[in-house]
Protein backbone atom coordinates (compact mmCIF):
# COMPACT_ATOMS: atom_id res chain seq x y z
CA UNK A 1 0.00 0.00 0.00
CA UNK A 2 1.04 3.39 -0.72
CA UNK A 3 2.04 5.89 1.90
CA UNK A 4 0.32 8.82 2.08
CA UNK A 5 2.99 11.11 1.07
CA UNK A 6 2.79 8.97 -1.90
CA UNK A 7 -0.14 7.98 -3.20
CA UNK A 8 -2.31 10.72 -4.94
CA UNK A 9 -4.29 11.60 -2.03
CA UNK A 10 -1.42 13.71 -0.74
CA UNK A 11 -1.71 17.38 -2.10
CA UNK A 12 -2.45 19.84 0.30
CA UNK A 13 -5.81 20.36 -0.25
CA UNK A 14 -6.95 15.92 0.19
CA UNK A 15 -4.97 16.04 3.27
CA UNK A 16 -6.60 19.34 4.49
CA UNK A 17 -9.89 17.07 4.08
CA UNK A 18 -8.85 14.19 6.16
CA UNK A 19 -7.80 16.17 9.01
CA UNK A 20 -10.89 18.64 9.12
CA UNK A 21 -11.77 20.32 11.96
CA UNK A 22 -8.56 18.99 14.36
CA UNK A 23 -5.78 21.86 15.65
CA UNK A 24 -2.70 19.50 15.27
CA UNK A 25 -1.61 16.05 13.46
CA UNK A 26 0.69 13.67 15.25
CA UNK A 27 3.05 11.90 12.29
CA UNK A 28 4.23 8.49 13.82
CA UNK A 29 6.39 5.90 12.79
CA UNK A 30 7.58 2.75 14.30
CA UNK A 31 10.73 1.09 13.79
CA UNK A 32 11.75 -2.62 14.01
CA UNK A 33 13.34 -3.74 16.71
CA UNK A 34 16.82 -4.95 14.89
CA UNK A 35 16.93 -1.12 14.44
CA UNK A 36 16.17 0.05 18.00
CA UNK A 37 19.90 0.81 18.56
CA UNK A 38 21.27 2.27 15.94
CA UNK A 39 18.13 4.63 15.89
CA UNK A 40 19.48 5.26 19.56
CA UNK A 41 22.81 5.81 18.50
CA UNK A 42 22.46 7.83 15.21
CA UNK A 43 20.74 10.58 18.02
CA UNK A 44 22.23 10.09 20.97
CA UNK A 45 19.38 8.84 23.18
CA UNK A 46 19.76 6.60 26.02
CA UNK A 47 18.78 5.95 30.06
CA UNK A 48 20.94 9.20 31.13
CA UNK A 49 18.99 11.78 29.13
CA UNK A 50 15.88 10.45 29.01
CA UNK A 51 12.09 10.38 30.73
CA UNK A 52 11.25 7.25 32.20
CA UNK A 53 7.50 6.02 32.28
CA UNK A 54 5.03 2.91 33.70
CA UNK A 55 2.21 2.68 31.24
CA UNK A 56 -0.78 0.28 32.50
CA UNK A 57 -4.18 0.28 30.17
CA UNK A 58 -7.71 -1.05 31.16
CA UNK A 59 -9.51 -3.71 28.95
CA UNK A 60 -10.95 -6.46 29.24
CA UNK A 61 -9.33 -10.15 28.50
CA UNK A 62 -11.34 -9.93 24.70
CA UNK A 63 -10.22 -5.99 24.77
CA UNK A 64 -13.93 -5.39 24.62
CA UNK A 65 -13.23 -1.50 25.17
CA UNK A 66 -10.26 -1.22 22.30
CA UNK A 67 -12.72 -2.62 19.97
CA UNK A 68 -15.25 -0.29 20.96
CA UNK A 69 -12.96 1.74 19.76
CA UNK A 70 -11.90 3.34 23.68
CA UNK A 71 -8.58 3.58 25.32
CA UNK A 72 -8.18 3.63 29.27
CA UNK A 73 -4.65 4.59 30.62
CA UNK A 74 -2.75 5.57 33.37
CA UNK A 75 0.75 6.88 33.45
CA UNK A 76 3.88 6.43 36.24
CA UNK A 77 5.99 9.17 34.96
CA UNK A 78 9.11 9.33 37.15
CA UNK A 79 10.20 12.96 38.23
CA UNK A 80 6.55 14.42 37.01
CA UNK A 81 2.83 14.23 37.47
CA UNK A 82 0.97 10.94 37.29
CA UNK A 83 -1.90 10.86 34.78
CA UNK A 84 -5.09 8.69 33.44
CA UNK A 85 -6.54 9.25 29.84
CA UNK A 86 -9.76 8.02 28.05
CA UNK A 87 -9.37 8.26 24.42
CA UNK A 88 -11.46 7.15 21.86
CA UNK A 89 -11.45 6.99 17.90
CA UNK A 90 -12.47 7.42 15.34
CA UNK A 91 -13.86 11.08 16.13
CA UNK A 92 -15.85 13.38 13.66
CA UNK A 93 -14.83 16.46 15.05
CA UNK A 94 -18.28 18.52 14.42
CA UNK A 95 -19.54 16.02 16.90
CA UNK A 96 -17.11 17.99 19.70
CA UNK A 97 -18.90 20.37 21.79
CA UNK A 98 -17.08 23.69 22.35
CA UNK A 99 -17.24 22.70 26.06
CA UNK A 100 -15.14 20.15 25.68
CA UNK A 101 -12.39 21.94 23.39
CA UNK A 102 -11.97 24.46 26.43
CA UNK A 103 -11.47 21.71 29.17
CA UNK A 104 -7.88 21.51 30.53
CA UNK A 105 -6.72 18.24 29.55
CA UNK A 106 -8.55 18.03 26.23
CA UNK A 107 -6.88 16.55 22.94
CA UNK A 108 -8.51 16.61 19.59
CA UNK A 109 -5.76 15.15 16.98
CA UNK A 110 -5.31 13.72 13.58
CA UNK A 111 -2.85 10.49 14.28
CA UNK A 112 -1.02 9.23 10.93
CA UNK A 113 0.96 6.75 10.05
CA UNK A 114 2.07 5.67 7.09
CA UNK A 115 -0.99 4.57 5.41
CA UNK A 116 -3.64 6.18 7.20
CA UNK A 117 -5.52 9.21 9.21
CA UNK A 118 -7.02 8.71 12.03
CA UNK A 119 -9.04 11.64 14.26
CA UNK A 120 -9.32 11.20 18.38
CA UNK A 121 -10.46 12.69 21.13
CA UNK A 122 -8.81 12.28 24.97
CA UNK A 123 -9.36 13.46 28.10
CA UNK A 124 -6.10 13.47 30.62
CA UNK A 125 -6.59 14.60 34.10
CA UNK A 126 -4.31 14.10 36.64
CA UNK A 127 -3.56 11.06 39.16
CA UNK A 128 -2.42 11.28 42.80
CA UNK A 129 0.82 9.89 43.03
CA UNK A 130 0.62 6.46 44.86
CA UNK A 131 -2.91 5.70 43.57
CA UNK A 132 -1.93 3.87 40.35
CA UNK A 133 0.74 1.63 42.52
CA UNK A 134 -2.69 0.81 44.89
CA UNK A 135 -4.44 -0.12 42.28
CA UNK A 136 -2.52 -2.39 40.66
CA UNK A 137 -1.70 -3.83 44.23
CA UNK A 138 -5.75 -4.58 44.16
CA UNK A 139 -5.85 -2.02 47.39
CA UNK A 140 -8.30 0.24 45.08
CA UNK A 141 -10.38 -0.12 42.00
CA UNK A 142 -9.16 1.18 38.84
CA UNK A 143 -12.52 3.27 38.71
CA UNK A 144 -10.65 5.31 41.11
CA UNK A 145 -8.17 6.21 38.36
CA UNK A 146 -10.69 8.34 36.51
CA UNK A 147 -12.94 11.18 37.24
CA UNK A 148 -16.67 12.11 36.58
CA UNK A 149 -15.48 14.09 34.20
CA UNK A 150 -13.69 11.69 32.17
CA UNK A 151 -17.36 9.55 32.07
CA UNK A 152 -19.08 12.61 31.40
CA UNK A 153 -16.78 13.09 28.46
CA UNK A 154 -17.35 9.49 26.80
CA UNK A 155 -21.00 9.53 27.75
CA UNK A 156 -21.06 13.04 25.68
CA UNK A 157 -19.52 11.49 22.85
CA UNK A 158 -22.03 8.70 22.67
CA UNK A 159 -20.15 6.08 24.47
CA UNK A 160 -20.77 3.62 26.30
CA UNK A 161 -20.16 4.22 30.27
CA UNK A 162 -16.87 2.15 31.23
CA UNK A 163 -18.10 -0.81 33.47
CA UNK A 164 -14.68 -0.62 35.76
CA UNK A 165 -15.27 -3.45 37.91
CA UNK A 166 -15.49 -5.59 34.38
CA UNK A 167 -11.67 -4.71 33.30
CA UNK A 168 -8.05 -6.26 34.32
CA UNK A 169 -4.65 -4.50 34.31
CA UNK A 170 -2.84 -5.16 31.50
CA UNK A 171 0.46 -4.17 32.15
CA UNK A 172 2.86 -2.96 33.20
CA UNK A 173 4.74 -1.58 29.63
CA UNK A 174 7.75 0.05 30.96
CA UNK A 175 9.06 3.05 28.33
CA UNK A 176 11.52 5.71 27.80
CA UNK A 177 10.43 8.74 25.97
CA UNK A 178 12.93 11.09 24.51
CA UNK A 179 12.37 14.79 22.93
CA UNK A 180 15.14 15.98 20.49
CA UNK A 181 15.87 18.26 16.98
CA UNK A 182 17.39 17.07 14.19
CA UNK A 183 18.75 19.72 11.77
CA UNK A 184 17.14 18.17 9.12
CA UNK A 185 13.32 18.25 10.84
CA UNK A 186 11.93 21.71 11.36
CA UNK A 187 9.74 19.90 14.03
CA UNK A 188 10.83 18.15 17.17
CA UNK A 189 11.08 14.94 17.26
CA UNK A 190 9.63 12.49 19.89
CA UNK A 191 11.16 8.79 20.53
CA UNK A 192 9.15 6.43 22.46
CA UNK A 193 10.60 3.01 23.20
CA UNK A 194 7.87 0.15 24.79
CA UNK A 195 9.02 -2.16 26.08
CA UNK A 196 6.52 -5.50 27.12
CA UNK A 197 6.96 -8.03 29.97
CA UNK A 198 8.40 -11.05 27.67
CA UNK A 199 11.12 -8.41 26.47
CA UNK A 200 9.74 -7.34 23.10
CA UNK A 201 10.43 -4.11 22.32
CA UNK A 202 8.87 -1.16 19.77
CA UNK A 203 9.61 2.00 18.91
CA UNK A 204 8.20 4.69 17.51
CA UNK A 205 9.15 8.27 16.25
CA UNK A 206 6.79 10.88 15.47
CA UNK A 207 6.43 14.79 15.09
CA UNK A 208 3.85 17.35 15.72
CA UNK A 209 2.58 19.84 13.76
CA UNK A 210 -0.18 22.37 13.39
CA UNK A 211 -2.73 20.71 10.96
CA UNK A 212 -1.98 23.64 8.36
CA UNK A 213 1.37 22.12 7.92
CA UNK A 214 0.00 18.76 7.44
CA UNK A 215 0.81 17.94 3.84
CA UNK A 216 4.26 19.10 4.11
CA UNK A 217 5.08 17.53 7.56
CA UNK A 218 3.69 13.99 6.44
CA UNK A 219 6.60 14.47 3.48
CA UNK A 220 8.99 16.19 5.13
CA UNK A 221 8.78 13.50 7.94
CA UNK A 222 9.25 10.25 5.91
CA UNK A 223 11.56 12.01 3.29
CA UNK A 224 14.17 12.92 6.50
CA UNK A 225 14.02 8.76 7.58
CA UNK A 226 14.26 7.43 3.82
CA UNK A 227 17.82 9.95 4.29
CA UNK A 228 18.89 8.65 7.71
CA UNK A 229 17.99 5.11 6.33
CA UNK A 230 15.50 3.90 8.88
CA UNK A 231 13.70 0.74 7.85
CA UNK A 232 9.95 1.51 8.48
CA UNK A 233 8.13 -1.06 10.28
CA UNK A 234 5.96 -1.89 7.10
CA UNK A 235 3.19 -3.24 9.52
CA UNK A 236 2.96 -0.42 11.30
CA UNK A 237 1.61 -1.74 14.75
CA UNK A 238 0.54 0.96 16.85
CA UNK A 239 1.83 1.09 19.88
CA UNK A 240 -1.36 0.61 21.72
CA UNK A 241 -2.71 -2.82 19.91
CA UNK A 242 0.77 -4.63 19.93
CA UNK A 243 0.99 -3.96 23.96
CA UNK A 244 -2.75 -4.84 24.82
CA UNK A 245 -3.01 -8.13 22.57
CA UNK A 246 0.11 -9.37 24.30
CA UNK A 247 -1.42 -8.76 27.94
CA UNK A 248 -4.58 -9.83 26.79
CA UNK A 249 -3.44 -13.09 25.60
CA UNK A 250 -1.42 -13.36 28.74
CA UNK A 251 -4.95 -13.02 30.79
CA UNK A 252 -6.19 -15.56 28.20
CA UNK A 253 -3.57 -18.20 28.82
CA UNK A 254 -3.67 -18.07 32.59
CA UNK A 255 -7.29 -18.10 32.82
CA UNK A 256 -7.12 -21.31 30.93
CA UNK A 257 -4.86 -23.06 33.17
CA UNK A 258 -7.17 -22.03 35.77
CA UNK A 259 -10.00 -23.59 34.65
CA UNK A 260 -8.10 -27.18 33.68
CA UNK A 261 -7.46 -27.37 36.92
CA UNK A 262 -10.76 -26.79 38.34
CA UNK A 263 -12.28 -29.14 35.66
CA UNK A 264 -9.61 -32.10 36.86
CA UNK A 265 -11.07 -31.54 40.33
CA UNK A 266 -14.50 -31.30 39.79
CA UNK A 267 -14.10 -34.94 37.88
CA UNK A 268 -12.57 -36.60 40.78
CA UNK A 269 -15.30 -35.66 42.98
CA UNK A 270 -17.43 -37.28 41.00
CA UNK A 271 -19.49 -39.66 42.31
Amino acid sequence: MKSIAERGAATREQVAREIAGVDAIEIKVTIPDAQIEEALNRYALSVDNDEERFIYFFDTPDLALFEAGVIARARRIIGDQHDSTVKFRPVNPSEVSATWRACEGFKLEADASETAVTKSASLTKPVAKGLIKQVIAGNKGIGKLFTREQDEFLAAMGRQPIDYDSLRVLGPLTANRWKFTAPACPWPITAELWKRSDGARLMELSIKAPAVQAAVAIGGFMALLAEVGAERDTAQQTKTRWALEHHAAALRDAAAQTLVPDAERALANEP
